[in-house]
């Protein structure tokens, strides 16, 4: 039996569903999430943070998508499969926040908080370290039973206008924020973005990243104290 070319990239899609093929061929998915369950999906919950944020699916008509709502709490969403950043370094999500923080300041500790963030996490490589990483890492791994990420950015709508691009974690410089949306023109609305990882982590940190990525979806407001609510409808990850 011989088999078409058809034959052939349905098999692909039903053995391997994460990866989609367009239409046009342009674009290969390792991802597209639209939210119609959580069934992808992993709570991530902080020792010292007793109350957490609530990650619901809404409904409107024909649509879902997912409803973020917190106050004076934080907690993620942790997406249970990780990803090759170097064959999949593009981006896309359509996002909505109805309000900001008048408290939140990016680069403070006491500001640290965000209507909504995506992160994307980087694996750290025994085989790639330092002496000295090796030895942070392995006490890490002792403390928490798992290495923590290598490296991090997280995409955020930030909270007032900033004429920075790229800011640091107040609390490790292996995190940066990356502020792709600031302030309240466009509160309520939503607005679809896109972004190369790879371009974006080789400006943040000044060089490639580690090739095993993870992604996650934060809304914390524990250090203001105030609250959110935000919505996400995707997130595709593709070639």
């Amino acid at each position: 039996m011989k088999f078409s070319v058809f034959h052939i990239l349905l098999l692909l899609i039903v053995l391997f569903p994460s990866i989609v093929i367009s239409q046009g061929g342009k674009e290969s998915f390792f991802m597209k999430e639209d939210f119609n369950n959580l069934d992808n999906w992993g709570s991530l919950y902080f020792p010292k943070i007793k109350k957490h944020t609530s990650y619901t699916i809404e409904t409107n008509g024909s649509e879902r998508y997912l409803k973020a709502e917190s106050t004076a709490s934080a907690s993620a969403l942790v997406y249970k499969r990780e990803f090759n950043v170097h064959e999949y370094p593009n981006m896309r999500w359509r996002w909505r926040v109805e309000n900001v923080y008048d408290k939140g300041v990016s680069g403070t500790k006491e500001g640290d908080d965000y209507p909504l963030r995506i992160y994307i996490t980087f694996k750290y490589d025994p085989q790639k370290a330092s002496f000295l990483e090796k030895l942070q890492y392995e006490g890490a791994k002792l403390l928490y039973g798992e290495y923590p990420p290598h490296s991090a950015i997280n995409y955020v709508w930030a909270n007032k206008e900033n004429t920075q691009r790229v800011v640091t974690s107040p609390y490790t410089s292996k995190t940066k924020i990356i502020i792709i949306e600031k302030g309240t023109n466009r509160i309520g609305s939503w607005e679809t973005k896109e972004a190369n990882i790879l371009t974006d982590y080789r400006q943040a940190f000044g060089e490639d990243p580690p090739a095993q990525a993870g992604i996650a979806i934060m809304n914390d407001s524990d250090n203001t104290g105030e609250g959110s609510v935000s919505y996400i409808r995707f997130i595709e990850v593709y070639r």
